[in-house]
């Protein structure tokens, strides 16, 4: 799969337009600071296209990016640990849910990225818990790979795969390593 063009269309907090969009929407949702805008960048070979910060919490809203004029990549905010105020995480909290459950969203996939190295939270428990629940697609990344040895890699994956039930795909957006597995995984939702 090639991506030939990726632009940043539109930020929303609620009910929108570009919901009833009919291009598919690819959503990535993990813990603040896990990565995901990384993810992205790396997927669609750019480095400034999601914006992203080494402060938990900088995504406040939900983000269309329209790839190859035919479908969307949609940026969720983190959730978990956020440097700012407990109602305005709590707000992006209900943010989140409000995307992946109220129906007006339609998410072909949804791209749950976690850390490497470090180990799975309660957090990304519940999302796979919901994810399942609700019977939406996903796939599971562990970022970050680049930063463990191979034997570290390998319990780290195991140890994901342990806590959520899901063999998770290793990942590294620094070095691109399973770029092409998770394309391949978009191509095929």
């Amino acid at each position: 799969m090639n991506i030939l063009s990726a632009e940043f269309e539109r930020g929303i907090i609620g009910s929108d337009s570009i919901l009833g969009d009919k291009r598919a929407q690819i959503a990535f949702v993990g813990r603040s600071n896990v990565g995901k805008s990384s993810v992205i960048n790396s997927l669609v070979l750019r480095k400034d296209l999601v914006k992203s910060s080494a402060t938990p919490g900088k995504t406040k809203e939900i983000n269309f990016f329209l790839i190859n004029g035919k479908y969307h990549f949609v940026d969720l905010p983190g959730y978990g640990f956020a440097r700012m105020a407990v109602k305005n995480a709590e707000k992006l909290r209900k943010l989140i849910l409000w995307y992946l459950t109220s129906g007006e969203a339609h998410p072909r996939l949804v791209v749950l990225v976690v850390d490497a190295c470090v180990k799975p939270t309660q957090y990304d428990k519940e999302m796979t818990d919901l994810l399942r629940k609700e019977g939406t697609p996903f796939i599971l990344v562990a970022n970050k790979v680049d930063r463990l040895n191979q034997a570290e890699r390998a319990h780290g994956l195991r140890a994901i795969e342990a806590a959520l039930g899901v063999t998770p795909i290793a990942y590294s957006a620094k070095t691109k390593i399973g770029r092409e597995v998770v394309l391949k995984e978009v191509e095929r939702a």
